[in-house]
């Protein structure tokens, strides 16, 4: 597999987010998947680099994407891939997350990816078991694969994010998303501007390395990709808006707002889509959807993350 930042080593025996990466690991990162994709497209869809190892999809919340994604990339590396499932698990007895690591641990796993509700659980264990810990979404913290594979996505379609205005709409407040994709854009090269009602901004904003809109009309004909995010009715509280229909009015990704884009504008969304809400689904299926072309390209860039955690761990035995 050929690597294009050939001086640079990987060091790192864990993802827990990329606020603390440096642009030159996120593009190792990158380099790295472009050498796994086209393992995805042979017929024997194998590679032996993670032969002998064990990862664990530790999921405490639930997820469709992310979870089948990880477990395709350990899969296609070879990998023993053992699925956890919360409602099944001594955690419905009230084990603890740590406990919960630890006997895993025990049994020889090699890699933990973790989903939890909990800000701070990816870093909480990794600084408490030997496995190296990839983080699946943490609360409201980050969703490093995510932002991974959204950036990918982007250079893939447009050979770099330098100077590439970028628009991340919607829910900003609950979204791991938002917050990776911000680090790995702007590190990048990228313009990033926060999109969505005052109500689902974060507190102190303003402090974070984005311009803040809450006008989509306002800059739908100046971006060049536009990532719509889910809104997350689980973790709402209140009436952050009056009505879906009012969200969708002056919000939504519609066919008329799409008519006073760019023409090669990318539409990007993390998934999954409430059509009619974040986007109609003309757009979401339109000729600028890169969507699917996001889950596709999930899989190799977690298959990197994946081979580079574990290259790094053996390296410091």
């Amino acid at each position: 597999m050929a690597l294009k930042s050939k001086k640079f080593r990987w060091e790192r025996k864990g993802l827990l987010g990329l606020r603390e990466l440096s642009a030159e690991e996120i593009t190792y990162i990158l380099d790295t998947a472009e050498g796994f994709e086209q393992i995805s497209s042979r017929t024997v869809k194998k590679a032996p680099a993670l032969r002998g190892k064990t990862v664990v999809n530790l999921f405490f919340e639930d997820s469709t994407r992310t979870r089948n994604s990880f477990a395709l990339a350990a899969s296609r590396l070879s990998a023993d891939v053992v699925e956890f499932t919360k409602k099944s698990s001594s955690v419905s007895k009230g084990e603890t997350l740590l406990d919960t690591a630890r006997n895993l641990e025990a049994m020889g796993i090699d890699i933990v990816v973790i989903r939890h509700s909990a800000g701070g659980a990816a870093k909480l264990l990794s600084r408490n078991i030997n496995a190296c810990v990839v983080n699946a979404g943490d609360g409201f913290c980050e969703h490093p694969t995510q932002g991974l594979l959204d950036v990918y996505t982007i250079r893939k379609l447009r050979g770099s994010l330098d100077g590439l205005k970028i628009a991340i709409v919607g829910d900003i407040v609950h979204s791991r998303v938002a917050r990776s994709d911000m680090w790995a854009m702007t590190k990048l090269g990228a313009e990033v501007t926060f999109v969505g009602p005052a109500t689902l901004m974060p507190g102190q904003v303003e402090q974070l390395p984005v311009k803040v809109s809450y006008s989509l009309d306002e800059v739908i004909e100046k971006v060049d990709v536009i990532n719509m995010l889910r809104i997350q009715f689980e973790r709402l509280g209140g009436n952050p808006f009056p009505s879906v229909r009012e969200y969708s009015h002056y919000f939504g990704l519609t066919v008329e707002r799409m008519k006073r884009a760019k023409e090669d504008i990318l539409v990007m969304h993390p998934g999954p889509i409430n059509r009619g809400l974040e986007m109609e689904s003309e757009v979401a299926d339109g000729k600028n959807s890169v969507i699917l072309e996001q889950v596709t390209n999930g899989v190799a860039v977690r298959m990197a993350v994946l081979f580079l955690v574990n290259q790094a761990a053996a390296q410091k035995k």
